[in-house]
């Protein structure tokens, strides 16, 4: 009886179920949209993290700020001028450790027995700047009118009766980055944020071995290929392999084993970063501070911690849907129910001389209310149903458009450079002068709005709890209806 009866009424009355599900649509659909394009936010910004940190990586330790680089640690570049006007070709490789601080070897074992740390692996982060071209050296020439005065100076004057011609110097700097990874764990590092497309990533056996992965992008700029040639201050090192970033810009422009580096740089038992993987990924703050409560002199930074750095339109964005858009769907959603309820309760209104009349046949209020309540799930169930679809539309519109978003991270000083993993950027950051600005990494990422099933779960219980709040107005009006009140309706 109770379900043929909601069958009847819902029939008869479908403009007003239709109204009341459609505003239970619109604001569930809208709780769609905003959950889904801030879960693309989500995404977003994780991938940015990861072109820096590289995956499975939940913290780095760097050491910790210093006062500012001393003239010493500037890139010098000494030229032999030439000899009897030759042209001399020069070429000069400057390495540097990129923000000049680093760590010892031993600090990764140090952090790799504290607690809560599954594993922790040490790189080195390298600067190089490359001088190559041509220097000439110039010539002498006596004038004419200065006689045999001999000595090329004027009688009393002191000053040379002749002018140098010819020479000067053409000279090209190309500068980028080299990132020595300890081969021995590759689960670990900037690398792994890359995928190998061409050739082979390094073997555990291969600790100091002369052989480089290149980044897609720089082999492609330098025409690198499997088997070329890459030569690092006068050390000739063979390209095996060619990465291309997941995401974003690559760590470094090339990959060499850790020993190489250290030999490159000078810095023999040196990493300037320590990436460290925790036991359980909910207690990375735990572990951050067990870090540094016993490992001094270093910083450590999170996931978290970068993600606070990070600006640009993406930033502003994920600001907008945490802030406006979920207000906004909370307050259309209040606003939805509100109107479901008023208008169940007014439906109710208009059919007193029926309800009264069952009353009057023995029906007892809460009959009369449950089928009052039955009749407003089943419009909140539509209206979820509505609100699904018009939320997986919208979805698929944002997805489908994608609309780029930027991303700057770092940007930051301090001693070592703490504006990323590496030290001072990534992508070749460092400059040429070498100063202790992190070098800030701008990024463009495509917004996607993916809908996963608890937003799904969360829009059929809007939908319910929609149904329910209506049918408790409308029900409480019911409910204090008298079979007297249907009488008095009566003509």
């Amino acid at each position: 009886m109770f379900f043929t009866y909601l069958r009847r009424e819902l029939r008869r009355r479908r403009k007003a179920a239709l109204v009341v599900a459609s505003g239970l649509a619109l604001g569930i659909a809208l709780v769609i949209v905003v959950n889904s394009v801030s879960s693309g936010m989500g995404k977003a910004q994780d991938k940015v993290l990861q072109s820096l940190y590289g995956l499975g990586t939940d913290m780095t330790v760097t050491k910790a700020a210093t006062p500012t680089t001393s003239a010493s640690q500037q890139p010098r570049f000494q030229f032999d001028a030439g000899k009897n006007g030759d042209s001399t070709s020069q070429s000069s490789d400057r390495v540097r450790v990129q923000g000049f601080t680093t760590l010892a070897t031993s600090t990764v074992t140090k952090v790799a027995g504290q607690h809560g740390v599954s594993a922790a692996v040490g790189g080195l982060s390298l600067n190089v700047v490359k001088v190559n071209g041509t220097f000439t050296r110039g010539q002498f020439q006596q004038n004419q009118n200065s006689g045999g005065n001999g000595g090329g100076r004027g009688e009393g004057t002191g000053q040379p009766q002749g002018q140098v011609t010819g020479g000067g110097a053409n000279f090209d700097v190309n500068q980028y980055s080299v990132f020595g990874t300890d081969v021995t764990k590759p689960a670990l590092g900037p690398l792994t944020s890359s995928k190998i497309t061409s050739g082979r990533t390094f073997t555990t056996s291969e600790t100091d071995a002369k052989v480089v992965v290149a980044d897609s992008a720089y082999a492609k700029e330098k025409k690198l290929k499997v088997g070329s040639t890459v030569t690092i201050k006068s050390v000739k090192y063979k390209v095996i392999g060619i990465a291309t970033a997941d995401s974003g810009d690559a760590a470094a422009n090339l990959y060499i084993p850790l020993k190489q580096a250290q030999t490159l740089s000078g810095d023999t038992g040196k990493v300037t970063t320590i990436y460290v993987k925790a036991s359980d990924s909910q207690q990375i703050s735990a572990v951050k501070k067990t870090i540094q409560s016993n490992v001094s002199g270093t910083t450590v930074t999170t996931s978290a911690d970068l993600a606070d750095t990070v600006s640009g339109s993406l930033s502003t964005a994920s600001s907008l849907a945490t802030s406006v858009g979920k207000w906004l769907s909370i307050a259309v959603l209040i606003a939805a129910f509100l109107v479901a309820g008023l208008l169940t309760s007014s439906a109710v209104s208009r059919r007193v001389r029926e309800f009264g009349t069952l009353k009057a046949l023995g029906w007892r209020s809460g009959r009369v209310t449950r089928q009052v309540v039955g009749e407003a799930i089943v419009n909140g169930l539509v209206g979820g149903i509505l609100g699904i679809a018009l939320g997986l539309a919208g979805a698929y519109v944002v997805t489908a458009i994608s609309p780029t978003l930027s991303a700057s991270v770092g940007s930051t000083g301090g001693g070592g450079g703490q504006g990323g993993p590496g030290g001072a950027g990534f992508g070749g950051g460092g400059g040429f002068g070498g100063g202790r600005q992190a070098a800030a990494k701008t990024l463009d990422v495509a917004l996607t709005a993916p809908v996963n099933g608890t937003t799904i779960a969360l829009a059929v219980g809007l939908a319910v709890a929609g149904g329910l709040i209506a049918g408790a107005f409308g029900g409480w009006r019911a409910s204090r209806l008298r079979p007297a009140d249907a009488l008095r309706r009566v003509e």
